[in-house]
């Protein structure tokens, strides 16, 4: 192969994960990263409700970084509205997300990158081979149709839920999948506002509504049988208690993954490594995945930054306190998703918060 095709490291996908890892490396690795996503808006986007956790915020500060104001948009909401249709309960909660457009979000960490690394938008990884102690990927570009094949002496998956390399190298790891369903609709309700759903009769996981910039977003994890018929069913049942949709604007989906286990989370071996969603690395109660992006990422740096022996091994040791905390959101799980277990918590009314109901602010559930 030409001197120009061969890299020290390929990172397959630049969304949090990928583009952190990519900004973290030292800049004497020869790096080339492939992802979907262009400047435009006429390509691939992340399906995504678009808030930034506390811990997402903290993973971020630690890289002393501030978010530019374009990536933010109006309201910034202090509660969720959490919806039992089951139990037909409704409390509020007080969180402290940034309300931001994933899209941007993603561009402005990709935005970051150093000059050293090779970047290439708008393009699909479609083959990888392990081959002379290195990997072949080979990648399309999608504007141009063209196929190019590169060699690296390691790969890192970055590429989310239904991640070529996990796929590829670890067919046998099979998580709980889901597929993400999203719609964007005109914002009509009289006050915005960020709600979680619980409804057992259409999906085991959960749902989201969050207003954005004079839009509303619907969506919520669904299992892979009848999912859009489930996720019309659940619209119907909103609807009925105050929701306001109309017609869609877009709609979008993707996979997403929800570990069951500690053995669900998937490390890579002999050259390969797998960070964010392409390791399982997402909280099972609430699929926030952002942080454990940066997280898994910034350690993986750490790992190659500075090379000893072993870095499968180093990486999955320093992971550990990682894998942990996303353990206990397995454990943290039935307290949410269990129906019993989550009417006695929202019943108790322990943390929520009391809305005051005034005329510009009647009850949100009154019946149409």
């Amino acid at each position: 192969m030409k001197a120009k095709d061969l890299y020290d490291i390929a990172i397959i996908g630049t969304g949090p994960a990928g583009a952190t890892l990519a900004r973290l490396l030292y800049p004497k690795y020869n790096i080339i990263a492939i992802d979907k996503k262009t400047p435009h808006g006429d390509g691939f986007q992340k399906p995504c409700g678009g808030l930034i956790c506390t811990d997402a915020q903290k993973a971020l500060a630690s890289f002393d970084l501030t978010l530019p104001k374009d990536v933010l948009v109006d309201p910034q909401i202090f509660a969720v509205k959490t919806i039992d249709l089951k139990n037909k309960l409704i409390r509020h909660y007080q969180r402290f997300y940034i309300n931001m457009d994933r899209h941007k979000f993603d561009l402005w960490l990709e935005s970051l990158l150093p000059k050293t690394v090779e970047l290439h938008s708008n393009a699909v990884c479609t083959e990888l081979k392990r081959e002379n102690g290195g990997f072949l990927i080979s990648y399309q570009d999608l504007e141009t149709k063209q196929i190019r094949t590169v060699r690296a002496k390691f790969l890192v998956g970055a590429d989310g839920a239904n991640s070529i390399v996990r796929r590829t190298f670890y067919p046998e790891k099979k998580l709980r999948r889901y597929l993400s369903i999203q719609q964007w609709f005109p914002e009509t309700h009289r006050n915005p506002f960020y709600s979680c759903i619980f409804d057992p009769e259409t999906t085991d996981c959960c749902s989201w509504s969050i207003s954005k910039d004079h839009q509303f977003i619907f969506g919520g994890a669904f299992p892979l049988d009848h999912a859009r018929e489930r996720f019309e069913r659940q619209k119907a049942k909103l609807e009925e208690i105050g929701f306001r949709f109309g017609a869609p604007l877009k709609t979008e989906a993707c996979l997403v993954l929800r570990p069951a286990s500690f053995r669900d989370f998937c490390k890579g071996e002999k050259g390969i490594f797998l960070i964010g969603e392409a390791a399982g690395f997402i909280s099972a109660s609430s699929l926030e995945g952002i942080s454990s992006a940066i997280g898994s990422a910034k350690t993986l740096s750490g790992v190659l930054n500075h090379p000893r022996s072993n870095p499968n091994e180093r990486y999955w040791q320093k992971t550990l306190p990682l894998r942990l905390k996303l353990f206990t959101k397995v454990l943290k799980s039935p307290f949410l998703y269990r129906s019993f277990l989550r009417k006695l918590v929202m019943k108790s009314g322990i943390q929520s918060i009391k809305i005051t109901e005034t005329l510009a602010n009647p009850p949100f559930f009154a019946k149409k």
